[in-house]
C-alpha cells in the first residue's frame, strides 16, 4: 500500500495557539480556502461578513470566530472546532484563545491533541503568551509542537529576523517537556508557506505548514505499549454469555493473551474478542471493543483489564497538575470533589496544593487555593483505587476531571504525575534534602581520600559529570554513546563509557532481565558510575533502564548539577526496522521473555535535561546536539 494510502484514514488533531492578533483564526481560514475546503454558500457569507466589517478583501479568521463578541472585538474566545481532509489525511483544528483569562478554553482544546501550532507575530517576537502557551503545551504532553513565526510579509520576510526568533524560542524550549519542535515562517494573510510555498522565502529549506501536518507519523508518539481496557459495560443478553465493552485508551490485545482484571488482581486469558459486530484476532488502541475471558470473573463498570505483565499504577494516593475552570468558586485545601477517570467516579479529597505554577514563567508559588485559570499541582486521596499510568506516558489513563459535587458542574481538570512515593522523593530532591546514601555493610566504614573531588577536577581542566543516555533497544544510544566519547577525549577530556552489554560481561554477569534483576543491574551501574565520578571524570551511560524508578535512584547519587539525563526517542517501529540484535524479531516469536517495547513497558523520562528523536536524524546530527548541549554545560 503506498505511504499516502495508508494515512488516508488517519487522524491528525491539533491545536493553535498565540497572543492576541497573532493569526490564528487567519491561519485556519487559510488552510480552509487554499486547500479548497470551503463551500460557495460559506464564500458568499464571508464576502458579506467581511463588506459589513469595511474589509476590503475577505476575512478569512470570520470561519472560525463565530461568537458575535468575536467578531465585534477580532479575537478568538471560545474554543472553535473545524474539521476537514486531504487525499492525505484528515484533521480536527482546535482554535484556542490566546488570552490569559481563557487559559481554561485552551486547556480543554489542547487536552486531546497530537500536535500544537504556537503561532508567533514576527514584528512583535516572543511575547509572554507564546511562552505561556509553550508551558502548556508541555504540561499537556502534546508530543509535537509547530512554532509558525507568522506576518513575515511585514518583516520584508527577513531570514534575519525569522533566525533570530528561531534561536530565542528553542533556547526557551529546552527548558520544557517538548520532544519534537519544529519552525515555519509564513504569512497567513498573503498565503505564504501555509499550503504552498510561494516564492517570498526561497532561504527555507522546510515543507509549508499543511504539508508537514500532513505528513507527520504521529503513532510513534503514542503509546502502543501499555494495554488499558477501561470498563464501560458489561453485556450479558444471556446466561451463557459474558461479554466486557469499552473503548481501548492505549496498547492492543490479541485473543488468547493472558489478562488481569483490577482492582481484583484475578487472571484470566482473551477468549473472544469483537470490533463492532466483527470477530477479530487483535485489537488496538482507540477501538470499541468487546472482548470475552476464559474464565467466570465478576467485572463491572469502571473496572480495568490490563496485560497481566504490564500492570498499571494502582494508588489512592497521587499527585497532579489542576487547572481550574470554575468561575464561581476557587479549589480549596480539604476541598471534596468527585473525580471521573476513564469510567471511574469516586470521591477526591485535596490533601494540600502544593504550590501554583506561573504560566507566564514557570515560576512556583505557594497558594491555599487556585481560582479561575490557575494551573497547581495538588496532592490528592480518593475513596476507591485508581488505575493510571503519569499522565505524559498515557494521557488517556494519567488524565481525569473534577465534579462539584453539589452543582454536578465540571470545576478542573487534571494531569497525574506521581504517586504520593514519588512526589515526596523528587520534592526532596528540589528542595536539596536529597543526600547519597550510601549503603554499608555491617562494621564497614567509608573511607575517605587525601585527594579532594575540587583537585581532581583542578588537574583535569574539566567538571566531572555523568551523562546518562536512555531509550528503546535501536534507538540508537550505544552509537551516539560511542561517538561522543570518541570526540571526548580527542578534546583531552577524561572520560569513560559504561555499556549495558559490556558490564553484563563482568560486573553483572550473574543477572537476568527480570524486572528485580534489571533493577539490581541499575543500581550497580549508578554506583560504578558514581565511583568514576569521583575520579573527575565524565562517565558517559548508555542502557534502556525503562523504569523511571530505577533511572532516579541513579540520579539522587549526584550532585543535581552533574547528573545530565538524555532520552534517546525513537518511534518503535523505527527500532524495529533497525534491530541490530534481532532481539524484536525474537520477542514477538516468543523466544524472549519481558522485552522493553513488546511485553515489557518503556516508562518514559518525566524530566530529561535533552531529548532527541532520532528518528529522522542521521548519527552526527544526534551527535552534534549532545556534544553542544555537554559544552555548554561545562
Amino acid at each position: 500500500m503506498a505511504p499516502h494510502k495508508a494515512k488516508e484514514r488517519e487522524l491528525l488533531r491539533f491545536t493553535t495557539a498565540g497572543s492576541v492578533d497573532d493569526g490564528k483564526s487567519t491561519l485556519i481560514g487559510r488552510m480552509l480556502y487554499d486547500s479548497k475546503q470551503i463551500f460557495q454558500d460559506q464564500m458568499e457569507a464571508l464576502e458579506r461578513a467581511s463588506r459589513l466589517r469595511g474589509e476590503e478583501t475577505v476575512d478569512l479568521a470570520l470561519l472560525t470566530d463565530g461568537l458575535r463578541a468575536e467578531r465585534e472585538q477580532r479575537i478568538t474566545i471560545d474554543v472553535a472546532y473545524r474539521y476537514f481532509a486531504t487525499p492525505k489525511r484528515k484533521f480536527i483544528i482546535a482554535d484556542t484563545p490566546g488570552h490569559e483569562q481563557y487559559t481554561r478554553n485552551m486547556v480543554t482544546g489542547a487536552s486531546t491533541a497530537d500536535l500544537a501550532v504556537i503561532l508567533v507575530d514576527a514584528r512583535k517576537g516572543i511575547l509572554p503568551q507564546s511562552r505561556r502557551h509553550g508551558i502548556i503545551a508541555s504540561l499537556l504532553a502534546i508530543p509535537h509542537v509547530v512554532v509558525a513565526i507568522n506576518k513575515m510579509d511585514l518583516v520584508d520576510y527577513s531570514e534575519e529576523r525569522y533566525r533570530e526568533l528561531v534561536d530565542e524560542y528553542a533556547a526557551f524550549a529546552e527548558k520544557l517537556n517538548i520532544h519534537d519542535l519544529v519552525f515555519v515562517p509564513i504569512s497567513a494573510l498573503k498565503g505564504d508557506n501555509v499550503v504552498e510555498a510561494g516564492g517570498r522565502m526561497p532561504w527555507f529549506e522546510g515543507r509549508p505548514l499543511l504539508p508537514f501536518l500532513e505528513d507527520i507519523t504521529i503513532t510513534g508518539s503514542r503509546n502502543l505499549v501499555d494495554f488499558r481496557l477501561p470498563v464501560q459495560y458489561v453485556l450479558r443478553p444471556h446466561q451463557d454469555f459474558r461479554g466486557f465493552a469499552g473503548r481501548i485508551a492505549s496498547g492492543s490485545i490479541k485473543v488468547g493473551e493472558q489478562v488481569t482484571v483490577l482492582p481484583s488482581l484475578f487472571h484470566s486469558r482473551v477468549r473472544e474478542l469483537y470490533v463492532g459486530a466483527r470477530r477479530a484476532e487483535e485489537a488496538f488502541a482507540h477501538q470499541s471493543v468487546m472482548l470475552t475471558l476464559e474464565d467466570e470473573i465478576d467485572v463491572s463498570r469502571g473496572d480495568m483489564i490490563v496485560r497481566s505483565h504490564n500492570l498499571p499504577v494502582i494508588d489512592q494516593e497521587f499527585d497532579a497538575y489542576v487547572c481550574w475552570m470554575d468561575e464561581t468558586t476557587p479549589m480549596q485545601e480539604a476541598g471534596d470533589y468527585l473525580l471521573q477517570h476513564t469510567t471511574r467516579t469516586c470521591k477526591a479529597h485535596v490533601n494540600e496544593i502544593l504550590y501554583q505554577m506561573d504560566v507566564n514563567t514557570l515560576h512556583r508559588e505557594k497558594a491555599t487555593q487556585l481560582a479561575l485559570n490557575e494551573i497547581g499541582r495538588v496532592r490528592f486521596t480518593t475513596s476507591q483505587p485508581l488505575f493510571f499510568d503519569p499522565y505524559d506516558r498515557n494521557r488517556e489513563t494519567g488524565g481525569f476531571i473534577l465534579i462539584d459535587p453539589a452543582t454536578f458542574r465540571t470545576v478542573a481538570a487534571g494531569m497525574i504525575r506521581y504517586t504520593t512515593k514519588e512526589t515526596l522523593r523528587e520534592l526532596r530532591r528540589e528542595q536539596g534534602e536529597a543526600q547519597i546514601q550510601r549503603v554499608a555493610a555491617t562494621n564497614v566504614t567509608w573511607d575517605e581520600s587525601l585527594v579532594t573531588h575540587a583537585e581532581r577536577e583542578q588537574q583535569n581542566r574539566h567538571r566531572a559529570l555523568c551523562i546518562w543516555l536512555t531509550g528503546l533497544s535501536g534507538s540508537g544510544k550505544s552509537t551516539i554513546a560511542r561517538c561522543v566519547e570518541r570526540a571526548l577525549f580527542d578534546e583531552d577530556r577524561r572520560v569513560f563509557r559504561l555499556d549495558g552489554d559490556n558490564v553484563r560481561h563482568g560486573l553483572c554477569a550473574d543477572l537476568g532481565f527480570s524486572r528485580e534483576d534489571r533493577m539490581t543491574n541499575i543500581r550497580r551501574i549508578g554506583h560504578a558510575a558514581r565511583l568514576l565520578y569521583d575520579s573527575g571524570h565524565m562517565v558517559i551511560c548508555s542502557f534502556i533502564a525503562p523504569y523511571e524508578e530505577d533511572r532516579a535512584f541513579v540520579r539522587a547519587l549526584f550532585p543535581e548539577e552533574a547528573f545530565m539525563e538524555i532520552y534517546v526517542k525513537c518511534d518503535i517501529e523505527e527500532c524495529k526496522r533497525r534491530d541490530p540484535k534481532g532481539l524484536y524479531a525474537k520477542a514477538e516469536r516468543g523466544e524472549i521473555k519481558g522485552f522493553t517495547g513488546v511485553d515489557d513497558p518503556y516508562e518514559e523520562p518525566t524530566r530529561p535535561e535533552l531529548v532527541i528523536d532520532t528518528t529522522g536524524l542521521d548519527v552526527q546530527e544526534t551527535v552534534d546536539r549532545v556534544l553542544r548541549f555537554v559544552r555548554e554545560t561545562l
